[in-house]
């Protein structure tokens, strides 16, 4: 047969197939693949009759099938593999839908049945008044629990929250026999412990106060309160909707497994950054990451402390210096000055012995007191060198008090300064007065004798003219006065000059009188 016999034969059987009565359009559309393929198969049987027989031999197409009976064969073929396309759903299920739109009492969600599926807003959480929205997105994916396979309207009715329930005590119990850690916001501080939220259904559970950190039994539990914690799962029991878990052995777990990339990694000298995990009065420990340091109140600033809570909070991130590591008693220590430059080393350009300076007090001691000058510098105030009240009593200074100084000694070797209050005030001139000469030493028998009768005379008429040499002769103004001196000295001669002097002051008198 010729190349030409066959394409016409085919023609043919295509004119012939065409000329049959059409399906309906949706059932034409399924067999047209099954109508080419026997026409393809026509033609492959006729080039192989050829092909054989080396020679030209009529073979006779085979006639087409009934088109009643391939119609019906294929509409069940289609239907029972559309069908089966569709998942199967039970009451119970908990499956696994794409979240297709959101509306104002009800979510639709595609779990692959004929019909979308439905959760009714007091089935999607356990907050029935939050916005939906809030609790999923369109395009999310999420797990469902068939509550009902189909409606009156063939759509199956979800829940969420109820495959979040379930979903939630399997997750448990796999932690539980796997000893896998589950996280847990803590609600409520109870007596005995803490009440924590599991899961996305937030089912309730109780962590006794001995699993809770690694504090012991003075845990501070009300600071754990609105925080979510690692647990590891102790007991479960729906029945009784029991749940028992412990926050201290979720932590030694992961403190164990940071202690060893941590002892491969910490070496004195390095600069890491830390969190302040807890505050005493004597300093702060800081987590490493892994392994806690103490950071001492003496190397958190280069100035002076009263508390660590003035330059630190729980919490804060800082960067420490690793002075010393001692891992077989897990012990750091944290230097947080040394981190900042040294005030000190700019000291011997700034301060020379002699200086005048102005401080605050920062503390007072029995043997003096210490004042700062600067930020990180301090000096010392000895009591012999503070100022002193009238009475030569010390004036020590108060806390807080600015006090101006004089830098008596600068050892920069050992830190230290010496500082003066005393030096530092200016010097007044002193005007030395000269002590009164002594009174002069009376010969005996030379004292002079006062009055008893009158007692006229005083200290201030007292003669020292006779410790000066003879007496000039005094000249005689009158008469009077010319017989008095002739008088006195007749009289010396005979009496002495005690009782001449007493005579005197007689006639002295008696003269006033009689001019009165």
């Amino acid at each position: 047969m010729s190349d030409e016999t066959v394409q016409e034969r085919t023609l043919e059987v295509h004119a012939q197939s065409e000329s049959e009565e059409q399906p309906s359009a949706q059932e034409g559309s399924l067999n047209e693949q099954p109508a080419q393929e026997e026409l393809a198969s026509a033609v492959v049987s006729s080039e192989t009759t050829r092909a054989e027989g080396g020679e030209e031999t009529t073979s006779q197409p085979p006639e087409p099938p009934a088109s009643s009976a391939a119609e019906t064969s294929t509409a069940e073929d289609i239907g029972t593999d559309y069908a089966s396309s569709f998942r199967e759903l039970r009451k119970g299920d908990i499956i696994e839908g794409v979240v297709m739109r959101i509306d104002r009492e009800e979510v639709l969600v595609d779990v692959g049945a004929k019909s979308e599926g439905i959760i009714p807003l007091n089935e999607l959480s356990r907050q029935s008044s939050v916005p939906p929205e809030t609790v999923v997105s369109v395009g999310e994916r999420i797990w469902v629990y068939v509550l009902e396979p189909e409606n009156d309207f063939g759509n199956p009715i979800l829940s969420k929250r109820r495959a979040d329930l379930e979903r939630t005590w399997v997750e448990l119990k796999q932690a539980l026999s796997t000893n896998a850690n589950v996280e847990g916001k803590v609600v409520a501080h109870v007596k005995g412990g803490l009440q924590v939220a599991v899961g996305q259904q937030e089912l309730i559970g109780f962590v006794p106060a001995s699993h809770v950190g690694l504090e012991g039994p003075r845990v501070n539990l009300e600071r754990y309160v609105g925080k979510t914690i690692p647990l590891k799962v102790l007991e479960v029991d729906r029945s009784h909707k029991k749940i028992i878990l412990s926050n201290r052995l979720a932590v030694e777990e992961e403190r164990r497994r940071r202690l060893e990339e941590a002892k491969a990694s910490i070496a004195p000298g390095q600069i890491r950054r830390g969190v302040v995990r807890r505050l005493t009065n004597y300093g702060a420990f800081v987590d490493l990451g892994g392994i806690d340091g103490l950071l001492h109140i003496s190397e958190m600033s280069w100035g002076r402390l009263n508390h660590p809570k003035e330059v630190l909070r729980e919490g804060q991130e800082i960067d420490v210096y690793i002075i010393k590591v001692d891992f077989e008693q897990e012990r750091v220590s944290l230097s947080l000055r040394r981190t900042q430059p040294d005030p000190w080393e700019k000291v011997a350009t700034l301060y020379r012995e002699g200086d005048v300076l102005t401080g605050t007090v920062t503390r007072v001691i029995d043997s003096g007191a210490f004042v700062q000058l600067e930020e990180g510098i301090e000096g010392y105030l000895p009591n012999s060198e503070m100022l002193r009240d009238g009475s030569g009593r010390i004036m020590p200074p108060t806390v807080g008090e600015e006090v101006t100084v004089k830098l008596l000694r600068l050892r920069l070797d050992e830190r230290k300064m010496t500082l003066s209050q005393r030096a530092a005030v200016p010097v007044e001139p002193v005007v030395v007065e000269e002590p009164p000469p002594p009174p002069p030493t009376e010969p005996a028998g030379s004292k002079r004798k006062r009055s008893k009768k009158r007692g006229r005379r005083s200290e201030e008429d007292e003669d020292y003219g006779r410790y000066a040499g003879e007496p000039e002769e005094q000249p005689l103004n009158t008469l009077r006065d010319a017989f008095k001196a002739a008088r006195r000295r007749a009289r010396q001669e005979e009496i002495g000059e005690e009782e001449v002097l007493l005579d005197e002051e007689l006639e002295d008198v008696s003269s006033e009188e009689e001019e009165g």
